[in-house]
């Protein structure tokens, strides 16, 4: 059976999940986008139906998937006006940080079927990855969609506990900002020790991503291709004598971490 499915927002996430389903040719998929801007551009990129307001869908439209992809300050405005879809036959997928299902749960009705993700930005390229929660209305049949829709753009896990979202989300939620940040600094250091900028630059970006795609690749752990980078009393050794020391690395990345879950935390509350 056709699986009917909705796009309410189409930003950058909205955009690579719906790049994702569409390169993947996922069978049986006709998805409608509901965004207020953008929407010729969409038609025009994507070659899917686009309305700028729910009322502009026929009235007799019900749709099996909607996907929340929408900033979470928008969320207040906007879930509200999907009450009347809540059915066994319609799952609700929300891709919004810090919003729980019970904040879609009071919204939109307590029988109401909800999936808590929490992707990544390099789901745009295809390798991101997901980390999900459904609550007690969605059906096995229903997480499996789920699985894979969100799988088209990158690797899925699924926890039972939804608590242990907010560490998902200060770890890979806003971890590309961490490696983002790291090629940042690397383009600096080596523009300090004289380095064209251009040419620090490359060799910051290129170095970080063939280093994520050795390790992505490998069965070694993080640990091992380390120490397989590291000669005794070498270059690379005077380095991690700096970023390992007390105080070091280790220490501002889990200082990091736990600021980004408590956030988390509070916005969820």
């Amino acid at each position: 059976m056709k699986q009917k499915l909705l796009l309410v927002g189409c930003g950058k996430m909205g955009s690579a999940l719906l790049t994702g389903w569409l390169s993947r040719d996922i069978d049986e998929l006709d998805v409608i986008v509901v965004e207020p801007a953008g929407g010729n551009v969409l038609e025009k990129n994507f070659n899917v139906p686009v309305v700028n307001s729910l009322d502009k869908l026929n009235v007799e439209f019900r749709p099996n998937i909607v996907v929340f992809a929408v900033k979470p300050q928008a969320m207040d405005q906007i879930v509200p006006n999907y009450g009347h879809f809540v059915g066994p036959e319609t799952m609700f997928l929300s891709i919004a940080a810090g919003k729980p299902t019970d904040y879609f749960q009071n919204r939109l009705g307590n029988s109401a079927s909800v999936v808590r993700s929490m992707p990544n930005t390099p789901a745009a390229v295809g390798r991101g990855i997901t980390v999900a929660y459904r609550n007690h209305a969605v059906s096995d049949d229903q997480k499996l969609i789920a699985t894979k829709l969100l799988g088209a753009v990158g690797e899925v896990n699924w926890v039972e506990d939804e608590g242990l979202i907010d560490g998902v989300t200060a770890l890979s939620g806003s971890g590309p900002a961490y490696v983002f940040l790291m090629i940042e600094c690397l383009a600096q250091a080596g523009i300090r020790v004289g380095l064209d900028p251009i040419l620090a630059e490359q060799l910051a970006r290129v170095t970080v991503a063939g280093s994520g795609e050795l390790a992505r690749q490998s069965t070694d752990s993080a640990s091992v291709l380390r120490q397989n980078v590291t000669s005794p009393g070498g270059t690379t050794a005077a380095a991690l004598d700096v970023l390992m020391a007390k105080n070091g690395l280790q220490e501002l990345i889990s200082e990091a971490v736990l600021a980004a879950e408590k956030r988390s935390r509070e916005l969820s509350g």
